[in-house]
């Protein structure tokens, strides 16, 4: 669900390269049974169903961090700089735009969809830190436009699809912003934690859309499946995301994201009853392919780091 992340500092063991690898893949499955598991939901509708899952996320965080950061994690957010309030705005942006386009249109296209985001990333850099864009990166933006665009031509005007799409283009757009304003961070000395960042932003998804999940209707079942979604789909992958990410390069972490697109389309064709239209395959293909292409190439043409 996202570019990539920086590299966080910390004392954790360092894992092997071909370790964080196999993290990052563990990482991806995990983020990607949100499409199925959210078709699982019988009562709970709309927004009630972000609030939960933000819920969950935000409970499971609250007990994972101080045994992660220590016991002074919460009172060390006073003295946070304010590139992790950014952070944590732009982190409730994706996770609440992110089920809201579940709810509006197919698995698939919100997966492919939410993939732009190194491409969104790269023109933020450009945008704020005025960081250079490559040909290649320029023409994959196009690409990967066109691919979207041909994704949305087979959707009907009249049953939300649209709607849906353009509510996930939301995500890799926050991601974005929030990748660039933790590295412009970093360049001026201010660290960012990106894991009370996660926190921040899943208790601004809470509180920002509790006026709109009630009166509550979410059954016992859907509050099982809703805090699977908080704890395993999203707070234990990012906290693994933060581990692989000492380890792997940022062009390698872009890379190994995509795989989240290829487990959520399989899974969501496996478990429900979504049909992958000709426009589907044909516009997320162009999209992964060209995405895959560009991280691919920018790897390969970096120098080796020390």
């Amino acid at each position: 669900m996202g570019a990539s992340p920086s590299k966080p500092t910390g004392s954790a063991t360092r894992l092997s390269h071909g370790q964080a690898v196999w993290l990052m893949v563990l990482v991806t499955l995990l983020w990607s049974v949100a499409g199925v598991a959210s078709r699982q939901i019988e009562f709970a509708r709309g927004l009630e169903i972000t609030f939960w899952r933000s819920f969950f996320t935000l409970l499971s965080l609250a007990v994972m961090l101080p045994g992660l950061r220590g016991p002074s994690a919460f009172a060390d957010l006073r003295f946070a700089p304010r590139a992790l309030w950014i952070s944590g705005l732009c982190w409730a942006v994706m996770f609440t735009a992110f089920m809201v386009a579940l709810s509006l249109t197919s698995v698939a296209q919100v997966l492919v969809t939410t993939s732009v985001g190194p491409l969104f990333t790269a023109l933020m850099a450009r945008w704020l830190i005025g960081h250079p864009i490559a040909m290649r990166t320029w023409l994959a933006m196009v690409l990967a436009g066109l691919g979207i665009v041909v994704m949305q031509l087979g959707q009907t005007m009249g049953d939300g699809q649209w709607l849906g799409g353009l509510v996930a283009l939301c995500v890799p757009m926050a991601g974005a912003l929030n990748w660039t304003t933790v590295q412009k961070s970093h360049a001026q000395g201010e660290h960012v934690d990106m894991l009370p960042a996660v926190l921040v932003g899943a208790f601004i998804s809470c509180i920002g859309t509790l006026a709109w999940a009630m009166p509550f209707q979410a059954s016992q079942q859907d509050l099982v499946w809703l805090a699977g979604l908080g704890l395993f789909q999203l707070a234990i992958p990012c906290a693994l995301l933060l581990v692989a990410a000492r380890v792997l390069t940022a062009p390698e972490l872009a890379l190994l994201v995509l795989l989240e697109v290829v487990f959520g389309i399989l899974l969501s064709w496996l478990f429900t009853t979504e049909a992958l239209t000709l426009q589907m395959l044909l516009g997320g293909g162009v999209v992964l392919t060209t995405l895959g292409l560009n991280e691919w190439l920018s790897w390969r043409s970096r120098s080796p780091s020390p």
